[in-house]
C-alpha cells in the first residue's frame, strides 16, 4: 500500500469513528495511568470491572504509595499478570511521590522512567489525561498497519508510531489511535478480519501477519 492509499485508508478510519472515546473508565491522570498499566494483556472490560474498588481504596498516588504490592493484589487478582502489576503499581506510586509530588508527569522521558511504563502506555496517558497528540501503538494498531504494509512486518511500535504520525496531521492523531483500536476490535480482528462495505476497496491490500507480539 503506497502512501496515498495509506492516507486514504486512515482517513476512512477517521470517518468511520469520528468520535471514538477511551474505553477505560478513569477520571483523573492518576486513575488513567493506573488503568492503562493494568490493561496490558487484559481486556479493558476486565480492567473496568475491578478499578472502582481499587480507586476507592487508592484514589491517588499518596494513598497507593503507602500500600505494599501484597495489599494491592486482592483488588486486581482477576487480571492477568496481577502480581507483577501490583509490584509496578506500588513502585510507580512511590516514584510519583518522590519525584513529582504525586502529580502524573506529561513528558515521555518522565513517564517512561516510572516503573511499568513503556512508550505505548505513556502515549495513552498523554492523549487521554492531557490531550497531547500522539498515536499509541498496541497489538490492534500494529496488526492493522503491518497487515496493510504501511509499516514493515518487523517494525517496532515506536517505528509504527513515527510512520503514522508522519503520514497524518497532528490534529488527527488521538482520534486515529482510538479509531484504529476500534477497527481492530470490531472489524480487522486477528482471527476473522472483516471489512465494512465502505472499506471494500482496501481489502485486496490486507495481508495479516500470522503472529503478533504483545506491546506493553
Amino acid at each position: 500500500m503506497n502512501d496515498a492509499l495509506a492516507v486514504e485508508f486512515l482517513n476512512a478510519v477517521l470517518k468511520e469513528y469520528p468520535d471514538a472515546q477511551p474505553t477505560l473508565v478513569a477520571h483523573s491522570p492518576f486513575e488513567i495511568l493506573v488503568a492503562v498499566m493494568l490493561s496490558a494483556q487484559t481486556t479493558d472490560v476486565a480492567v473496568n470491572a475491578i478499578t472502582p474498588k481499587l480507586f476507592a481504596a487508592y484514589p491517588d498516588a499518596l494513598a497507593m504509595s503507602k500500600a505494599t504490592a501484597e495489599e494491592i493484589e486482592p483488588y486486581i487478582d482477576r487480571l492477568g499478570l496481577y502480581r507483577n502489576k501490583a509490584k509496578y503499581l506500588a513502585t510507580m506510586s512511590r516514584q510519583l511521590m518522590l519525584r513529582f509530588d504525586g502529580v502524573v508527569p506529561q513528558t515521555y522521558p518522565e513517564l517512561t522512567a516510572l516503573a511499568g511504563i513503556g512508550r505505548k502506555t505513556a502515549t495513552v496517558v498523554r492523549t487521554d489525561a492531557f490531550n497531547i497528540p500522539g498515536i499509541a501503538v498496541d497489538t490492534h494498531v500494529s496488526r492493522i498497519i503491518k497487515g496493510f504494509g504501511i509499516a514493515g512486518p518487523k517494525a517496532t511500535p515506536d517505528q509504527i508510531q513515527k510512520r503514522l504520525e508522519a503520514l497524518m496531521p497532528e490534529s488527527t492523531w488521538i482520534q486515529l489511535h482510538r479509531g484504529l483500536i476500534r477497527t481492530g476490535r470490531e472489524w480487522l480482528s486477528a482471527r476473522d478480519p472483516q471489512f465494512p462495505e465502505a472499506w471494500a476497496k482496501f481489502k485486496p491490500y490486507y495481508h495479516p501477519i500470522k503472529k503478533e507480539s504483545r506491546h506493553a
